[in-house]
Order: structure tokens, then sequence, then C-alpha cells
């Protein structure tokens, strides 16, 4: 089965963001870039998440005000896509905004779970995976209209840091288990 251009620039998009994300990760593990091996109690583990939060949070907050916006200035969208047929340009915002919110949940959970289960020393793992998320918001907001290719590595880099730091955290609790 031959990909077709849009898929093979899809699959160009999901592997670039895939490879950035296992460098990253691996790197930070490996090096402690911001040296957090030094942290032993529960509030610096809360700090440290809750600095890395505000990245995800500021594109969520960013994606519902360009809606809330536009629709403002739009008289045919004003009252909201449940009372009216939205126009394309709302669509758009609307699906910028559903997948930054569905993105968020998932990196609170993870982010929430790494810093309360992960060692200390793995904790920069999260502030940069943050930077990741907010790198891959920018290239998605920015590709979106253009169609999947031009989209894809801003939504993989978004999606894939925060699920290579799921499954590592999975292993990770599961070799704590079995050993």
């Amino acid at each position: 089965m031959q990909l077709s251009k849009k898929q093979t620039g899809v699959f160009k998009g999901m592997a670039l963001a895939m490879l950035i994300s296992i460098i990253v990760i691996s790197l930070t593990i490996f090096l402690d870039p911001f040296h957090y091996s030094t942290i032993n109690q529960l509030s610096q583990k809360l700090t440290v998440l809750g600095l890395s939060l505000i990245l995800p949070t500021l594109f969520l907050l960013v994606s519902i005000g360009r809606l809330a916006k536009f629709r403002f200035f739009s008289p045919e969208d004003i009252d909201g896509s449940g009372l009216t047929s939205a126009t394309s340009e709302a669509t758009v915002l609307q699906s910028l905004l559903q997948n930054t919110l569905e993105q968020i949940v998932i990196t609170y959970g993870v982010y929430t779970a790494w810093c309360l289960l992960m060692p200390a020393s793995w904790l920069s793992v999260v502030p940069l995976c943050s930077v990741l998320f907010a790198i891959g918001r920018i290239f998605f907001f920015r590709g979106y209209s253009q169609g999947a290719p031009a989209r894809a590595f801003g939504f993989a880099l978004t999606f894939y840091s925060t699920v290579l730091m799921f499954l590592v955290l999975v292993i990770y609790q599961l070799m704590i288990v079995i050993s």
C-alpha cells in the first residue's frame, strides 16, 4: 500500500516529533539539567509541577480567548455554536480549542503522576516537556488551516512528549512492583 502525499507529510511530521521527544526525554533523564536530584520534599516536587503547568495552561487560555474574541466581533457567531451554525473560522478556532483541551487533560494527569512518582533526578523532564507542549501548540496552531501535513508535527510534539512520559512512568512503576 502506497501512502498518499498527505499521509507521507503527516508521517514525516509525526516521526520528527517522536524523535525529538525521545531525545529530549532520554537526555533529560540522564543529565538532570535543572539539578532536581537534590529535591527531597513533596512541596518542591509540587513547585516543579506548578511551574510546568503554566505553559500548557497559557495555550488553553489563548485558545479560549481567540474563540471568544472572534465570536464577539462576528455577528454570525456571537450567540455561540450551540445556537447558530458556526462560520468556518469559528469552527477552526473551536477545533483548536477542543484539541488543546484534550491534550491538556492528558498533560495534567501525566505531569502530576510524574512529579509524584518518579525519581527527583528525573523531574527535569516535566518542564522540558512543557516547553515541547508549547512549541507543539505553536506549530499546530500555525499549520492547522493548511491541512494535516502542516499541523502533524505540532500535534505530535504535543502528544508524543506526553505519551512517552506516560510510557516511561508506567514501565518504571511496573519495574518497581516486579522487583
